[in-house]
């Protein structure tokens, strides 16, 4: 059984502040993309993971068997299962890979076993894999409170494209938000991206791109900066790095521009890929 580990990108991300159990309070804009890792689980007679990226673990710090682990442990589940990952979004790029692998994991135990668990049952188990994987099990665009478990899920039908380009470098979550909590943050306004999308207002998603985390990455990866600044050269109408980075995306509406530019990235080696927003309708 297969089942596809959807990416994401922040079109809005503010940090509210650091809470008194050391997680950050957190205001996001969180929309899946149509970019995407395959996840195959089977009930077997144990539990293999097996993937096309030797650089990534197959033991307990991975989220895919993470997720199984938790499982278990809230059904009480016996049973074993061979999984196969087909890898394809990029590691340390703000881009919830991880996060949605295990997501998967989580809505393919369901299915096999047939488990009678609600939504809310599952975002709760979802929160002790990782503090985006919640929003990766429901994959739709959402308001995302807390530490990302608060979601506000909402429809919304883009007429934009979306570029993505990844720095050769990644960026430590930790490290950034270290960083973070110790300088004046941007604040950007999330209510106000969400009402944009909703009303498909393009100048006000534009508008209204913002991440409380772009500087601090960019202190961590210098590149960044580089990357957003071709962007903008390029005429992009908006530019801003997703999640706590590396990948930089920029949206248009203008086919021929994304396309162009597209080529040139690749010329000089980045990761790039062109996507778009599921809006909660698929």
């Amino acid at each position: 059984m297969k089942d596809r580990a959807y990416a994401k990108i922040n079109l809005c991300l503010d940090v509210v502040g650091k809470r008194d159990d050391g997680y950050h309070e957190l205001n996001m804009i969180m929309v899946p993309i149509d970019f995407y890792d395959v996840l195959e689980m089977n009930i077997s007679r144990e539990t293999t993971l097996s993937l096309n990226r030797n650089y990534l673990p197959v033991n307990d710090k991975n989220t895919i068997i993470k997720a199984i682990n938790v499982m278990r442990e809230h059904f009480g589940f016996e049973e074993e299962f061979s999984c196969v990952l087909q890898k394809h979004i990029p590691t340390r790029a703000g881009l919830a890979g991880g996060s949605a692998d295990a997501a998967a994991a989580i809505r393919l135990i369901c299915r096999l076993l047939s488990l009678p668990a609600t939504e809310e049952e599952l975002i709760g188990i979802a929160k002790q894999v990782g503090a985006d994987v919640p929003f990766c099990l429901l994959n739709r665009p959402s308001l995302v409170q807390g530490i990302g478990e608060v979601l506000t899920p909402f429809r919304c039908d883009p007429d934009f494209e979306i570029l993505l380009v990844k720095p050769r470098r990644g960026v430590s979550t930790k490290e950034a938000f270290a960083i973070v909590d110790s300088q004046e943050n941007e604040h950007p306004d999330c209510q106000k991206m969400m009402r944009a999308l909703i009303e498909n207002d393009y100048e006000s998603v534009v508008s209204s791109l913002g991440n409380s985390l772009e500087d601090a990455a960019v202190s961590l990866v210098k590149e960044i900066r580089t990357v957003k600044n071709k962007l903008v050269d390029a005429g992009f109408d908006g530019v801003l790095m997703s999640g706590s980075g590396s990948t930089v995306f920029a949206i248009t509406r203008n086919t021929g521009l994304l396309e162009d530019t597209m080529r040139k990235m690749k010329e000089e080696h980045y990761f790039v890929r062109r996507t778009r927003i599921l809006g909660g309708y698929e």
